[in-house]
């Protein structure tokens, strides 16, 4: 399981004109789905997402978690994380969990946000979307469990 995050200042994804989520100060999630994750895997990611201190604190240093900066979860599921780009010159998604799956452990994902505390927007599963942010720093990491 991965998620590509980033420090926002504020971000949005949009489906169909209609804005499906929105946040403010926190961290734009793009989650990606890989064949063989399971709950446990999902967990430990959102424990590492939620915990990751890239906030600065008083003295300007990444100190702060998205919680302790009374920051928001924007969670959109990006299927390309999966991909094999090791060869060619087009992707290989053969590595990316069945879409059934992927959807399952998604909303599986937000939902165990969403009961941590951390307020939790989210894009729409398998849709075209649009994504805004203004990253803050720039300030992004990839984590992988």
């Amino acid at each position: 399981m991965i998620a590509l995050i980033q420090r926002v200042s504020e971000a949005s994804v949009t489906v169909e004109g209609e804005v499906t989520g929105a946040i403010g100060q926190g961290l734009l999630v793009l989650l990606g789905v890989e064949q063989g994750d399971y709950e446990a895997k999902a967990d430990k990611l959102l424990h590492k997402v939620s915990g990751y201190r890239i906030f600065s604190d008083e003295n300007g240093k990444m100190n702060l978690n998205v919680s302790q900066v009374g920051g928001s979860l924007l969670v959109v599921s990006q299927f390309t994380l999966a991909a094999d780009t090791g060869k060619g010159m087009r992707p290989s998604f053969s590595g990316g969990a069945h879409p059934a799956d992927a959807e399952r452990l998604y909303e599986y994902f937000v939902a165990r946000a969403r009961e941590s505390g951390v307020p939790t927007e989210t894009g729409r599963f398998a849709a075209d979307m649009k994504v805004r942010l203004l990253n803050d720093g720039p300030v992004t990491f990839w984590l992988q469990v």
